[in-house]
């Protein structure tokens, strides 16, 4: 599974892209609204693990659909739906953590969680940007 996983993320260009564009996300989103907090620090921790938790879903979306491509219909609707449920039972986990623990802002996390959408958005503007 992992050598899978190696093996995608050297040759998914899309997957790569993506990636490239949540850290550069996570920064202008640490420049720019740290300023408007408090806690900073608590900022900074939830938005890097926002971040870090839409990586891995990236990544994991991204294997899974690659695995089912290796089924017939029914059977890779049912294997992308239970790992659709796995992810976000995750993130869910994931989250329900930051909250309870006091010390991390869950509402910076789920900004640097949204870096998914936001690089999934940008990832055209991410692929001109890379293949110039």
């Amino acid at each position: 599974m992992l050598a899978n996983i190696r093996k995608m993320l050297r040759t998914n260009e899309t997957l790569q892209e993506m990636l490239a564009a949540m850290p550069v996300y996570g920064i202008v989103c640490q420049l720019t609204l740290v300023w408007f907090v408090k806690d900073k620090a608590a900022y900074a921790l939830g938005l890097w693990i926002g971040v870090l938790m839409a990586a891995c879903m990236a990544v994991h979306m991204c294997y899974s659909l690659e695995r089912a491509f290796d089924y017939d219909t029914e059977t890779a609707q049912k294997m992308i739906t239970k790992q659709n449920l796995i992810r976000y039972a995750c993130v869910t986990i994931a989250c329900a953590l930051v909250m309870v623990s006091g010390f991390i802002n869950p509402l910076a996390a789920f900004l640097g969680l949204m870096g998914l959408k936001v690089s999934a958005y940008l990832q055209p503007f991410t692929h001109k940007f890379i293949r110039r």
